[in-house]
């Protein structure tokens, strides 16, 4: 029992509860009237007797011995009026306590005093000569149950595991209701660490706790401060990326005892290790995020390990691993390259990729007036009549890209099919620096200047270029962690390699960034002024870029370049790969990364048709490949809450990768096809975050009527239980006037009084 509680049990002889739960009542008897008449004579007669003190200026002390001796009256008619508490107290061994046992991972972390959680609950719940448990079982009937995602009936005490891989307070909570329901209950004990891991509210579950009005009792177990501990906060990873990406992957390091230490982050696909970066971590409860650079070399359903090597006085090593999964795509990109004239930055474009196996850069160049040259089409008519006129044969590719064409090669209706492809259809769309693009080219004003990063006022709208610029490229803040800019194995490297590399020269006027926009590479020109080289935006669906530079090619043919540099070659494959990733196709599919076995999967799908409008009445079934290899149906239907999308939903049976492959089709004709993974496995959210989490269990205490508790002051819960008023109760009478404090008091007052007399000279 707290220092608290023990001294205001010896004052007032009753511990807290009864005070808070009772009510309070005088005896309004005609013998106390009586009382309280004499009491109030004996006042009067006191004041009227230090009136006739005769102290030279000393008005003072007579107030204040009146005071005293008003008090000492006070007091004593407090206990001639008899003043007692009305408590309702549950009735032994007529009403039923629920004790929910944390069975969860979260329990074996060892800060209950150097010990694991778990013993305190084997300690104090787990054995019938425990304290706790025996003043429980001397006055209630006490159901035990255990949980993690839901609450199940303990029947022995041995039955704890403390290996439930998630917390699912509300929903065990609910379940203990339920099976409760008709039975007199005094109350709830929830013993945990208040580390909810799961994403469901605790409104519900408290609204049916209240309005059966049954009390709650929280005990938190473990330190509400963390202990020593490194942990991996968070990644961000791409749900799927092309073979042989090169990725930029962010990791949220934090920690806490370990500021100024240097650790290794290690990413491993499979158990290989295909990234490394070191980072010193920064002071306490500060966050640092650590990019590191990685290959995905193999195909399929990858999961990507995030690790720092525990250190040997770490309380918690489980978090030092994050997991991730990431589709692994090997398929062919087709990009759209439509340039206007013959120049070498196509040339040499299409070279730096040519090895590539997932990129196609279809490439049209118009020769002549209505003529053009079509390089790795797939077939004898596409691109046959020049750029495309349909919305379907442009949303075909996942990216296009603009050389020096002016706006006016292009229709109305063409400009804004463009605009589209980004906004609507969620492709990529690069413009590339040159005598006929940007304002140059006439675009001002048009659909496709909304779309890209710069601004292009129509007022300027020029025929010509505004002259030479030769520029000294360099990435900016932000660039200089993007994956466009990795021209060299490392980041530091790349920045070094942005330095060295030759001038290259822009024609086009410089033009100001729209808001919203980023920056990814500026130019310095000979008499220092800063211009933009690389920018993007997000619009709409998609992501439009503009690059001011009309030969990029310097960068593989001048002379200060070695035959062997790859800079020009990483540059571009790193380029157009950005700019196919993420595009969505006809099916997209979503389900969550993470599931545990067992429990059921939501699969979502957004369906559109060729021309990229959402449909509602497509026919839509997923095909789920579970882990041994059995193949599962799933029929979707529309949702109705937006238009296109589709959902279903399957058990996940067995632990392993599952293959969701969803099939659309309308009208007989199939529209496509869209393929996600996801994993069922026991979760690892346990170990994040792992100190006791007070403010859930403080809220579900104070809305339900209950009382929050530590393993310090948990000694009084089960008479706390006794006087919350529930279940089978019977009416008792605590009378206070016989409470120490009220002695204490009288005789405090009196001796004052007497000390204060004599102090004055009255004595």
């Amino acid at each position: 029992m707290p220092l608290f509680d023990t001294l205001f049990q010896a004052l007032f002889t009753y511990r807290p509860v009864v005070f808070q739960e009772g009510e309070f009542r005088l005896d309004l008897s005609a013998s106390t009237i009586a009382a309280a008449v004499v009491a109030g004579v004996v006042m009067t007669a006191a004041v009227v007797t230090y009136r006739g003190v005769r102290i030279t200026g000393r008005l003072r002390d007579r107030i204040v011995l009146t005071v005293l001796r008003m008090a000492v009256v006070a007091v004593v008619l407090f206990c001639l009026f008899r003043p007692t508490l009305i408590v309702r107290a549950a009735v032994p061994q007529q009403n039923v306590v629920a004790v929910l046992l944390d069975d969860s991972r979260s329990m074996q972390v060892p800060d209950w005093g150097g010990q694991p959680r778990a013993n305190f609950i084997r300690e104090q719940f787990g054995a019938a000569t425990s304290p706790v448990v025996k003043a429980l079982s001397e006055r209630f009937l006490v159901r035990t149950f255990r949980f993690s995602s839901t609450a199940t009936r303990a029947e022995a005490k041995d039955s704890l595991t403390f290996n439930g891989s998630q917390t699912r307070l509300a929903p065990s909570l609910e379940s203990a209701r339920n099976e409760l329901a008709g039975l007199p209950v005094s109350g709830v004990v929830l013993v945990s660490d208040g580390a909810d891991t799961s994403d469901v509210s605790l409104t519900d579950a408290l609204l049916g706790l209240k309005a059966q009005k049954l009390p709650v009792f929280t005990v938190g177990v473990g330190s509400a401060k963390p202990a020593r501990d490194i942990q991996i906060d968070r990644v961000s990873t791409p749900k799927a990326v092309l073979k042989d990406a090169a990725l930029m992957l962010n990791i949220v390091v934090t920690h806490t005892g370990y500021a100024g230490k240097t650790v290794t982050v290690d990413v491993e696909d499979e158990g290989r290790i295909v990234g490394s970066q070191q980072v010193q971590l920064p002071g306490e409860n500060t966050p640092v995020t650590v990019r590191v650079r990685a290959v995905a070399t193999d195909a399929g359903p990858r999961v990507f390990k995030f690790r720092v090597t525990p250190q040997p006085d770490e309380a918690v090593t489980q978090n030092n691993v994050r997991e991730a999964l990431i589709e692994v795509r090997d398929r062919k990109e087709k990009i759209l390259y439509f340039e206007g004239e013959p120049r070498f930055e196509m040339k040499f474009l299409r070279r730096a990729v040519a090895d590539d196996k997932n990129l196609q850069v279809v490439a049209l160049q118009r020769t002549a007036d209505n003529k053009f040259l079509r390089i790795d089409v797939d077939n004898p008519d596409e691109l046959l009549g020049g750029f495309p006129k349909t919305r379907d044969e442009l949303f075909a590719y996942r990216a296009l890209v603009l050389g020096s064409v002016e706006a006016g090669a292009f229709t109305g209706d063409q400009l804004q099919m463009i605009a589209d492809f980004v906004d609507r259809r969620g492709g990529s769309l690069l413009m590339l620096g040159g005598a006929r693009s940007f304002g140059e080219g006439g675009y001002g004003g048009t659909p496709v200047a909304d779309a890209l990063p710069l601004l292009i006022d129509p007022a300027t709208r020029a025929s010509e270029p505004k002259g030479l610029a030769r520029l000294q490229v360099s990435p900016t803040r932000a660039g200089e962690g993007h994956a466009v800019t990795q021209v060299a194995g490392t980041e530091a490297a790349s920045a070094a390699r942005w330095r060295q590399l030759p001038q290259v020269t822009a024609v086009n006027a410089p033009l100001p960034l729209k808001p919203g926009a980023t920056v990814l590479l500026n130019g310095t020109d000979e008499g220092g002024r800063t211009q933009t080289v690389l920018a993007w935006q997000q619009y709409g669906r998609g992501k439009a870029v503009a690059l001011t530079l009309q030969d990029t090619w310097q960068w593989q043919m001048n002379a200060a370049i070695s035959l062997e540099d790859q800079t020009h070659e990483n540059f571009w494959r790193q380029m157009m790969r950005w700019l196919v990733d993420g595009v969505p196709g006809v099916v997209e599919v979503h389900t969550t990364e993470r599931v545990e076995p067992g429990e059921p999967v939501t699969v979502e799908a957004d369906v559109v048709d060729p021309s990229f409008v959402e449909l509602n009445d497509a026919a839509v079934i997923a095909h789920v490949i579970a882990p041994g290899g059995a193949t599962v149906n799933v029929p979707m239907a529309w949702t109705g809450d937006r238009d296109g999308q589709y959902r279903g939903t399957f058990v996940s049976t067995d632990a392993g990768a599952y293959e969701v492959t969803v099939d659309a089709s309308r009208g007989g004709t199939q529209l496509g096809s869209g393929t996600t993974f996801l994993r069922a496995g026991p979760s690892d959210a346990e170990y994040f975050d792992a100190t006791m989490h007070d403010a859930p269990l403080r809220r579900i205490a104070e809305e339900t009527g209950g009382r929050f508790y530590t393993p310090d002051t948990v000694a009084g819960l089960a008479e706390d239980v006794r006087y919350a008023g529930r279940g089978v109760t019977s009416v008792e009478e605590r009378e206070l006037w016989n409470m120490p404090i009220v002695l204490i008091g009288l005789m405090g007052l009196v001796c004052a009084e007497w000390g204060y007399r004599r102090a004055v000279g009255l004595a």
